[in-house]
């Protein structure tokens, strides 16, 4: 076998691969609501996130539906409420203070909202 043709089935190998990962369905798609607000199942309590920063996060549901949170976070807390996004993903947000809790799936993040710059990054239940 020539090294071309070793280069070749490695390729091939490769892409077959790659394509059957493409292809694998999520197990659990998160639920859209009828507003297409995406409801993720996110936990409350105690969140470490960058520079060892720690706060809490209560989480207020109702009728299945994430609709505020309350944020403990350098000695004070917030009252945030769910503030529809155009992604769909959860945002909550404290109008007095200006802050901004966002949720993605694999993280969440604290930001100022007048600025858009992060306060806290890398959020993760502790």
């Amino acid at each position: 076998m020539t090294y071309r043709s070793l280069l070749a089935l490695g390729a091939l190998s490769a892409l077959s691969l790659i394509l059957a990962a493409c292809g694998t369905a999520s197990k659990t798609p998160p639920a859209v609501r009828s507003n297409q607000q995406l409801e993720l199942k996110l936990a409350s309590g105690t969140y470490a996130c960058e520079n060892r920063v720690r706060l809490r996060v209560e989480r207020e549901i109702r009728n299945q539906v994430n609709s505020g949170i309350n944020l403990n976070w350098n000695g004070n807390s917030y009252t945030l409420v769910r503030d529809p996004s155009y992604s769909g993903l959860p945002r909550f947000e404290d109008s007095a203070s200006g802050l901004v809790w966002i949720d993605l799936p694999w993280k969440s993040l604290l930001l100022d909202g007048k600025t858009n710059t992060p306060l806290v990054n890398e959020c993760r239940p502790a």
